[in-house]
């Protein structure tokens, strides 16, 4: 099993498969390396890094303070180090490009190119609420099978998507354990982020600028309660040249196998190769 030891101590698990340009995929705020299970084996040519955060997966928890995203974006350089990487090309979902951002405007020759799926520098407090409405909570559900049939409810801005993925997705969410359901994160992570929250909201753009230069895509879902269009649609101001995606039947966050998807982030890794 594949894991290193972070500057404090703690051991993150990672995967480091194939050969090509270095993508290091960073998950959502619950999620962890399975993020990426449907897209990796429809992006031919690269190597794909997939880090599972701090308190989440397969990783150590940590004390909830450090669950940040200055934090985890340190995790992800001290992974880049132990494997002797100095660039790579980022793919962040959620707040996998918060983390993006943030590298950006700290050490931008590591990134060869940014993929932003499903955020951007404005949250929309749709998105915000209805995270907060599940993070940290205990399982309602007593298994996979109850679990994944409550999805498209749950999900209310996905459409079109077959059982068998519903049922894929919450193998991802929690454990099956002699007591039932359990979150596969640390639940103290809904601390971090209301004190996180309980603060002033930095201005996010100075971070999404400093993208300026590098290869990117924006990928968003159609029906989104985390990106709004508005939000989009400034980014793509800012970068004309930036390769956007809207995927239809998708709220926060879409699979990234979808057709739309998928054609730009080839689209984008064209680009650095």
């Amino acid at each position: 099993m594949p894991r290193f030891t972070t500057s404090d101590g703690l051991s993150l698990y990672y995967t480091d498969d194939g050969d090509g340009v270095p993508l290091l995929c960073l998950s959502g705020l619950t999620r962890d390396g399975r993020d990426f299970d449907y897209v990796a084996p429809h992006l031919e040519g690269c190597r794909i890094i997939r880090l599972d955060y701090r308190g989440r997966g397969k990783s150590d928890h940590a004390p909830y303070q450090t669950y940040t995203i200055p934090r985890e974006g340190q995790d992800a350089l001290e992974l880049l180090a132990h494997l002797g990487l100095s660039q790579v090309a980022l793919l962040g979902t959620s707040r996998g490009g918060l983390i993006a951002m943030g590298l950006a405007a700290t050490v931008p020759d590591v990134l060869l190119g940014v993929a932003l799926n499903d955020i951007g520098p404005e949250l929309d407090p749709a998105g915000l609420t209805a995270i907060m409405g599940f993070l940290g909570k205990p399982p309602i559900y007593k298994d996979l099978e109850e679990a994944a049939a409550a999805r498209p409810d749950v999900m209310a801005g996905f459409a079109n998507v077959p059982p068998e993925r519903w049922r894929a997705e919450v193998e991802k969410f929690f454990d099956v354990t002699s007591e039932g359901l359990q979150l596969t994160y640390d639940p103290a992570l809904r601390k971090a982020v209301e004190e996180a929250g309980a603060q002033p909201m930095p201005d996010l753009w100075p971070f999404f600028d400093a993208l300026a230069g590098k290869p990117l895509a924006i990928i968003r879902g159609a029906n989104s309660d985390l990106l709004s269009q508005a939000t989009l649609d400034e980014m793509c101001r800012r970068r004309p040249d930036a390769i956007s995606a809207i995927v239809a039947d998708r709220g926060h966050v879409p699979f990234l196998d979808e057709p739309e998807a998928l054609s730009a982030l080839r689209l984008w890794l064209e680009a650095m190769r």
